[in-house]
């Protein structure tokens, strides 16, 4: 990356993504799915999944179909799965590509049933329970008779089964159990009736660290694949490192007098002579107003003051 032409610039270490999947394979001791929605979370969708594969990872999670199908143009090789709604017409897509695709509602199932069965391919898909979230999902006591209907439609592989958690970041708080007791209630019904999918699912990245039981066949890293910590209350483990720098350039500084403001509103008024730099950067840019902001010039550890 040429950076002479550059005010302000990212640099994502791949270095780090490879690292933080090894870590998970390490902890959660199971399958691991690199979630890469929203463009790796900024960090570049292709480069991080390539990146996690390289590291052992075996599944990439999408939010759309549209993220999916860009990752397979690019020959990314690993199974991937959108969990988030896919519309009925972009099913044949799907198969063709065998993406696998989240199925929670009957209609949606019929509508892709009828999809695959004019393709004469099977469609992989993976069932959602809403476990506690209250987004998507089949609630866990209609969800092995929402399975066992699923498979007298013809032209659908059920692959999956999966929930999602809402509060694993806060882990002293009793919710992440109780969804798990239902998602596992749903589970042994399933298991006795000869219908466990190959694949089940539940732990994201606070799950994965704080929530053993929560593991399965198979864990899905959000913040932890890029070294983000999912919570003050559930920080990841020292090994963990950060992938994105976010640089730019120090472009003014100079001395402000006693009792001078700086910024909009004035909201810091310097309290002696004081050294105030600026930077080629701003809210603009996605930097937050927010107070208590920092910035590292030259590894040393910077209040940010004013007004962004």
């Amino acid at each position: 990356m040429d950076i002479d032409n550059c005010t302000s610039w990212l640099e994502i270490d791949l270095g780090a993504i490879r690292n933080n999947i090894r870590q998970l394979l390490q902890i959660s001791k199971t399958n691991v799915m690199a979630v890469v929605k929203a463009n790796g979370y900024g960090h570049g969708m292709e480069q991080v999944a390539r990146a996690a594969i390289q590291a052992g990872a075996t599944w990439c999670g999408l939010a759309r179909l549209e993220e999916a199908v860009q990752l397979h143009q690019a020959g990314v090789n690993c199974n991937l799965l959108v969990m988030g709604h896919t519309r009925p017409s972009f099913i044949r897509e799907a198969i063709a590509r065998q993406i696998h695709v989240t199925v929670f509602d009957a209609q949606s199932a019929q509508d892709y049933a009828a999809q695959a069965q004019a393709m004469g391919i099977p469609l992989h898909i993976h069932v959602k329970i809403d476990s506690g979230m209250g987004r998507l999902g089949i609630f866990p006591e209609e969800g092995a008779s929402f399975i066992r209907w699923l498979h007298t439609l013809p032209g659908l592989e059920i692959d999956g089964v999966f929930t999602h958690f809402a509060r694993a970041d806060e882990p002293s708080l009793p919710t992440t159990d109780q969804q798990l007791d239902r998602f596992c209630q749903t589970l042994q019904i399933l298991e006795q009736s000869g219908l466990r999918p190959k694949w089940v699912h539940a732990a994201n990245s606070a799950a994965t660290i704080y929530f053993p039981r929560a593991r399965f066949d198979l864990i899905r890293a959000g913040v932890a694949t890029y070294g983000l910590h999912p919570s003050k209350d559930a920080m990841l483990p020292d090994t963990f490192r950060p992938a994105m720098t976010w640089k730019t350039r120090l472009t003014s500084v100079k001395r402000l007098p006693a009792g001078h403001g700086v910024s909009y509103t004035h909201r810091y008024i310097t309290s002696k002579e004081e050294l105030i730099g600026a930077t080629a950067i701003g809210y603009a840019d996605g930097f937050r107003r927010r107070l208590g902001n920092f910035a590292l010039l030259h590894g040393k550890r910077v209040p940010v003051v004013g007004t962004v």
